[in-house]
């Protein structure tokens, strides 16, 4: 190791640990030589712990005068290096925002990601775009402000479908005035600013006012937009005050962290925000508070007086000071919710837990199937399958794909492409060989190699791919093809192994999975070869024969749809192309 533990400072700070000039993990810690120096005693907490251990070959300290300052470089120097062992919860998005128009004489109501301008055209931010398309729902619903755009707004000439729907007052065609839609640009202003109470109260003025003025058709209006203000009260009646408060909860659980956070204002939910962080590093519950809320407000996101934390944090002034020297807020931590707020506090804890029992119940179900299709199969044990397919149209723009599935489903970071040599172009067995001796160099590393490979195809396929094994230093690598079905009906597939015919339970989670393995190998290399193809078409050996621009290119591809009936086509055939003559034919038959 680079550096001497008795070397490091004990004060607070940021420590880094290397492997190989790879920065693989960075904390804070209020005494930097007793955290360092935890990692390297002789008991370790977990898996990643050693892992870390393991790997290191150098740490780098950096002091600080506090722990809020601590807190912030690691949380910007994580942000930067984005190490392998942290937790990454950092939401690269922007926060959208609801915007209205106002600078049209009839504005409308949209989503927006960025803000610019006047303060009061936007309302939020909003945790998700989910909750801004909520909200607006709401409102078109209370207010009916239109949601169309300015062209479609000035082209219309008779109401659309949101007029029909009551979601719309239809100022595009008269309608509503002027005056009429800008109060309910204004109350529906007011209903995302301030508290329902305001709106009951002005609506209740303006059902008396009509009245008074014997307007008993706006009267009913208003009392319809009243009821429907109501019953919208009574489905978000969570909270019985008007309060702006986060709330986050962390749960633990199989070496899994689901971290949940909503987000009140003016009693109501404006949106929630879930995250899984998979077998993280946690040196400690408060590390994964602190991490998730820097993260949550690092995009500007407004910050209420107070946010809710549904564990006692030892150290909850560092992150009331980090609100502080960051934001220039003032917030204060609570841990105890009281009755109004404790409905929807008892829900994140409910979300935080439910996260990791959703990936858990999935991850279950690609671990049993992997565990039944090793008892079929006859092999102790299967964590890992490679899938592989090959696709091309008359032979041109073949490519091959190897997906990958482990126990917790689909690994898509671990999908590779192949591209078939042109002499292999229409070989399908041929080029399933040539995959597997290319891809089965890489079995070396025992990370990337599979237990088992799975190829779409029948005894031809298999004895190729089988041959090219056996080639190989891997001759012991598992191997099965699956055949389609007569007219390729579903559930009538057979799976064939080295030794014949694998009978499987065509309704067993063991057969759904290799249905999906296939279904998913044929799907990305169909998607490959479709973007080669498109490729092709602006890119072609044509390109390179003088004398053949954009034009003529497109005609010959719209005529002869790929190189290979080019190269087969006669002269004659060439010279009906409207620009080539008899010598520009010559010329592409010599060049193709």
């Amino acid at each position: 190791m680079g550096v001497n533990l008795k070397e490091i400072p004990s004060t607070p700070g940021v420590y880094k640990f290397f492997s190989k000039k790879e920065i693989i993990y960075i904390g804070k810690a209020k005494d930097l030589k007793k955290r360092v120096s935890s990692y390297f005693g002789r008991s370790l907490k977990d898996r990643k712990t050693s892992q870390i251990k393991f790997l290191t070959d150098k740490i780098e300290t950096f002091t600080t005068k506090n722990e809020v300052e601590a807190l912030l470089l690691e949380q910007m120097l994580i942000k930067e290096n984005k190490p392998k062992f942290n937790i990454l919860l950092r939401d690269d998005k922007t926060y959208p925002y609801i915007y209205f128009s106002l600078d049209h004489e009839f504005p409308g109501i949209y989503s927006k990601r960025t803000k610019k301008g006047v303060d009061n055209k936007y309302f939020g931010p909003f945790v998700s775009s989910e909750a801004v398309k909520k909200s607006i729902k709401e409102i078109q619903k209370i207010f009916k402000i239109r949601n169309c755009s300015d062209n479609t707004f000035a082209n219309r000439t008779r109401p659309c479908i949101e007029f029909q729907m009551k979601r719309c007052s239809a100022p595009c065609v008269q309608k509503i005035n002027k005056v009429d839609y800008f109060e309910d640009i204004i109350s529906a202003k007011s209903f995302l600013s301030s508290s329902d109470t305001k709106i009951v109260k002005k609506l209740k003025s303006d059902i008396d006012k009509a009245v008074i003025k014997l307007n008993f058709e706006k009267a009913a209006e208003i009392r319809d937009r009243l009821k429907r203000l109501n019953l919208l009260k009574e489905e978000q009646s969570v909270i019985t005050m008007a309060t702006d408060i986060d709330i986050f909860s962390v749960s633990s659980e199989m070496n899994y962290l689901g971290v949940s956070i909503i987000v009140v204002r003016n009693g109501k939910i404006r949106g929630t925000k879930t995250h899984l962080i998979k077998q993280a590093h946690i040196p400690s519950i408060d590390d994964v508070y602190q991490s998730a809320v820097f993260n949550f407000y690092d995009n500007h996101l407004d910050i209420p007086k107070k946010i809710l934390c549904a564990y006692v944090l030892e150290n909850k002034e560092i992150l009331e000071g980090m609100f502080q020297t960051k934001f220039q807020k003032k917030v204060k931590i609570i841990h105890s919710p009281n009755n109004s707020i404790k409905p929807i506090f008892n829900l994140c804890k409910l979300n935080a837990l439910q996260v990791i029992k959703n990936h858990i119940s999935k991850e279950d179900k690609y671990t049993f199937a992997l565990r039944e299709l090793s008892g079929y199969l006859g092999i102790k044990e299967i964590t890992k399958i490679e899938g592989y397919d090959v696709s091309h149209i008359s032979g041109e723009n073949a490519v091959a794909s190897c997906v990958v599935f482990s126990t917790t489903g689909p690994l898509k970071n671990n999908y590779r492409l192949f591209n078939i040599p042109r002499k292999l172009s229409g070989n399908d067995i041929g080029s399933l060989e040539h995959v597997i001796e290319r891809r089965i160099k890489y079995y070396d590393d025992p990370n990337i190699k599979p237990d088992l490979i799975l190829i779409d195809g029948g005894n031809t396929q298999l004895k190729s791919v089988t041959n090219a094994i056996e080639k190989s230093k891997h001759k012991n690598l598992e191997l099965i093809s699956i055949v389609k079905g007569s007219r390729r009906v579903r559930a009538t597939e057979t799976i064939i192994g080295r030794n014949g015919v694998v009978e499987l339970d065509k309704h067993s989670k063991a057969f759904l999975l290799l249905q999906e393995i296939r279904n998913e190998s044929h799907r990305f290399a169909l998607e490959a070869q479709r973007k080669k193809k498109r490729k092709s078409i602006t890119h072609s050996e044509l390109d390179n024969i003088k004398g053949i621009g954009e034009v003529l290119k497109k005609r010959l591809i719209k005529k002869f749809k790929n190189i290979n009936d080019i190269r087969s086509s006669h002269i004659k055939e060439l010279m009906t192309i409207n620009g080539i003559n008899e010598k520009m034919a010559k010329k592409i038959k010599l060049s193709l």
